[in-house]
């Protein structure tokens, strides 16, 4: 980053009104990592050595809101769009693993950035003086490298979540965590039980939505504090020919295999969480029968504790409870699935059978081929409308009242032509099927 950055209107204002009103301000944080990293910032966030107070009489004929001043915050409305400006400061004893009991306020930066969680979070910059690197933090984002700043011990002790943040840094940017922090957060694990079950979720999402398989692999001990049943999966052989992971590793194989969509990732996670509990041994050949149901118990279980919306947490669920039926490539077979789990699910079940595939061993793969046929021929099906569903039949309930039936007989008469359609597509036409219902 340098002087001639384009900052985009409002940020490039905020920052000249300060440093009119005789203040120092800079943009810090994620922005300018991002920024770094070639990737537009979806927020700009400023530090100034402003008061509060100075920050609100400086922007006298702009909107501002002050819920966040206790902490130095003051959010200016510009244009609609609201912008963080917060004084340099220095933290206050943290004595729940979350929060500042309170805060002082500073007029240097060096504090400001120091109280930081990591280097590549402690960048400050504005167009006068360019980057503001004190803490080694643009070395760290060139070489791909998650660093605390100072004592890793202390950050965490501070705030617990910045255990689970630092591991999601690595996975959203593919970097890899200095090895005296990656032992501080193994060590500190623990904290994360001190933390709110939204914050931790919020976290876990992007976390698994990145290159996440050396983060689940390296950190699993981490991940198990916050979901138990996972540690069960450790070094658990699957005694069969199929796999040649035990069942953690094909876990987060099948994690990083499928399309990063929360609700797909979240599917592969627990998919097969259940095993250990389901194993069975005989004739040298390990079993797992029923375990669907009970990774979808544990997975019910995680969602409900960690308080997911509905819609993902049913979403994942149907996929971990369907991720092992058998998938056959017949033409009224995909119909019957297009019927029974609608388009968008039976597709996304397609997709969990091809990440689960992935996860097993190379010579058994070979389904996968199988799987991607299917999914050709299902998105033929839909796109050439054949009928699957009761609204896609050329006949409908008026149709059948004006031939006699009656109540409940018009539905059920609608279920018979529809069984007969999707085992002949051929046959959905409106003389066939009112000829069909005259003779019943």
């Amino acid at each position: 980053m340098n002087n001639t950055v384009n900052l985009p209107e409002n940020v490039g204002l905020i920052l000249k009104r300060l440093k009119e009103k005789g203040f120092e301000a800079y943009l810090v944080g994620g922005c300018i990592r991002n920024t770094l990293l070639g990737i537009e910032p979806k927020d700009y966030d400023f530090t100034t050595n402003a008061s509060p107070e100075e920050i609100i009489g400086a922007f006298p004929e702009y909107k501002t809101v002050t819920t966040g001043i206790r902490f130095g915050t003051v959010t200016v409305i510009i244009g609609k769009e609201p912008y963080e400006i917060t004084t340099y400061r220095v933290d206050g004893e943290y004595s729940d693993n979350r929060r500042p009991e309170g805060v002082s306020f500073t007029k240097s930066l060096r504090e400001d950035l120091k109280r930081r969680d990591f280097t590549v979070n402690a960048l400050a910059y504005n167009p006068d003086e360019g980057i503001v690197d004190l803490f080694g933090g643009e070395n760290d984002l060139k070489n791909g490298i998650i660093r605390a700043i100072g004592d890793p011990n202390k950050r965490f002790n501070e705030d617990g979540l910045r255990i689970l943040r630092g591991l999601r840094f690595a996975s959203q940017y593919n970097m890899k965590i200095e090895n005296e922090t990656a032992s501080s957060i193994h060590r500190n694990k623990e904290l994360l039980k001190n933390i709110s079950a939204e914050r931790i979720a919020e976290e876990l999402n992007k976390l698994i939505c990145g290159n996440c398989e050396s983060v689940l692999r390296e950190f699993r001990d981490v991940f198990a504090v916050i979901i138990p049943e996972l540690s069960k999966c450790f070094g658990f052989e699957q005694h069969t020919k199929y796999h040649n992971r035990d069942v953690y590793e094909h876990i987060i194989a099948t994690v990083s295999a499928i399309r990063p969509e929360k609700y797909l990732r979240l599917a592969m996670l627990f998919h097969d969480i259940g095993k250990p509990d389901y194993f069975t041994f005989s004739d040298g050949v390990g079993h797992f029968k029923g375990h669907a149901k009970g990774s979808r118990q544990i997975a019910e279980h995680f969602f409900s504790s960690f308080k997911y919306d509905k819609a993902t947490a049913e979403r994942a669920i149907a996929l971990i409870k369907y991720h092992d039926i058998v998938l056959e490539n017949r033409d009224n077979l995909i119909r019957r699935y297009l019927n029974k789990f609608g388009e968008e699910m039976f597709l996304d079940i397609i997709e969990v059978h091809i990440a689960d595939d992935m996860g097993k061993a190379p010579e058994y793969r070979k389904r996968i081929d199988l799987y991607n046929e299917i999914r050709k021929r299902t998105e033929e099906i839909i796109r050439d409308r054949e009928c699957f569903s009761v609204k896609r039949l050329e006949i409908n309930g008026k149709d059948l009242m004006e031939l006699g039936y009656k109540g409940e007989e018009i539905g059920q008469e609608l279920k018979l032509l529809l069984d007969m359609v999707i085992e002949d597509n051929s046959l959905n036409k409106r003389e066939i099927l009112l000829n069909k219902a005259k003779r019943r």
